[in-house]
């Protein structure tokens, strides 16, 4: 008895946790491309210290030498607290490379995977 007790406790168990783990995730990666972009020699211009995720707007200029006005998604701000950063981290006028997965549509705008 306590034996098959324990076999439809744990079959539960995982059943549950199958059926819940899509609800434990964020967002995907869809979006954005696989591979990553890096701008060297970008300007902040502005950085937003804001939740759901912080963003650094930034200049940098594309392989044609245009200047291209870009968006990177971070972290919410309190992982970047736990990491050192602070909302004063970044300000307009830096000179900053940023390494991105940018969006797949061609918007310019992508997640940060390293700065």
């Amino acid at each position: 008895m306590k034996s098959s007790l324990l076999v439809t406790g744990l079959l539960s168990l995982g059943l549950l946790t199958t059926a819940s783990a899509p609800a434990l995730a964020h967002h995907g990666n869809a979006a954005y491309a696989d591979e990553i972009t890096e701008f060297t020699q970008a300007t902040v211009t502005k950085f937003a210290w804001a939740n759901p995720h912080s963003l650094i707007y930034f200049d940098a200029t594309d392989a044609e030498g245009n200047v291209v006005h870009m968006v990177v998604e971070t972290a919410a701000p309190q992982a970047l607290r736990l990491i050192g950063w602070a909302k004063t981290s970044m300000m307009p006028g830096d000179v900053i490379t940023v390494r991105m997965y940018v969006a797949r549509n061609g918007n310019p705008a992508g997640r940060l995977q390293k700065i």
